[in-house]
């Protein structure tokens, strides 16, 4: 993660790790990642980041340069998708809001400010995007649709894999995913830009629209959820 990241008691510093039961917590947490990347066969590569080649593209983008685009895509797709994914919990859905997230970006090109960082300016349109859908979707009173499936995690696989461990991995991606979903949006979004998807606090405190004390206390309450309910099934693994 760039810059700070999150202590346990909500506070910052450089390259902090999340303390008690460290080793079970991280496993746990990247079995919950595992819903992203590598569910979708999707391993980001660093040349599939955005880099400033992306940002130069986006800035020749949105000067007019049409052609461009295809650079601004390559860059900026990968990761908005799996944003998207943690976000709806859903590959067909958040296939649905990525086309409208480009769309959106077109029509605000304009606005881009030229030598800034794409990255983060095309996270706070996919969030707006979702967020507008999740509104929608409020006051039409729907659930997911039949065709969006839950996401799920990758199983330990190869010849050291038993049936304890496949068993136990799915039930930990279950219980992440299940947290994870279960959350109030704004810890949910500050977590999953904070956890997942490596940004700083000053970053995800721009693309939320909040403060970054804000960010790092929902943040904070969203890895308590996590922490409460990894610790609950651990009881009940020890108690079977």
């Amino acid at each position: 993660m760039q810059g700070e990241t999150l202590r346990m008691d909500g506070s910052s510093a450089p390259h902090a790790i999340p303390t008690g039961d460290r080793v079970a917590r991280q496993d746990a947490l990247s079995v919950g990642a595992a819903s992203g990347p590598a569910a979708e066969g999707l391993a980001l590569s660093d040349s599939a980041s955005p880099t400033a080649a992306t940002d130069a593209a986006m800035g020749r983008y949105a000067e007019g340069d049409d052609a461009a685009f295809a650079l601004v895509h390559a860059g900026l797709a990968p990761r908005l998708r799996l944003f998207l994914m943690r976000l709806a919990k859903s590959r067909s859905l958040a296939d649905d809001l990525l086309q409208e997230t480009f769309l959106r970006i077109h029509r605000a090109r304009g606005s881009f400010a030229v030598g800034a960082r794409a990255l983060p300016w095309g996270y706070a349109i996919a969030r707006s995007v979702y967020i507008d859908h999740v509104r929608a979707r409020a006051v039409r009173k729907e659930s997911l649709s039949d065709r969006d499936e839950p996401l799920g995690a990758d199983a330990p696989a190869g010849p050291d894999a038993d049936g304890e461990q496949l068993s136990i991995a799915r039930q930990t991606a279950s219980v992440v995913e299940g947290c994870l979903a279960g959350l109030p949006i704004n810890q949910r979004e500050a977590f999953i830009l904070l956890r997942y998807e490596g940004m700083s606090v000053a970053d995800a405190s721009r693309i939320l629209g909040a403060t970054e004390g804000a960010v790092k206390l929902r943040a904070f309450h969203a890895y308590e959820a996590l922490r409460k309910a990894l610790d609950m099934e651990h009881r009940k693994r020890g108690a079977s």
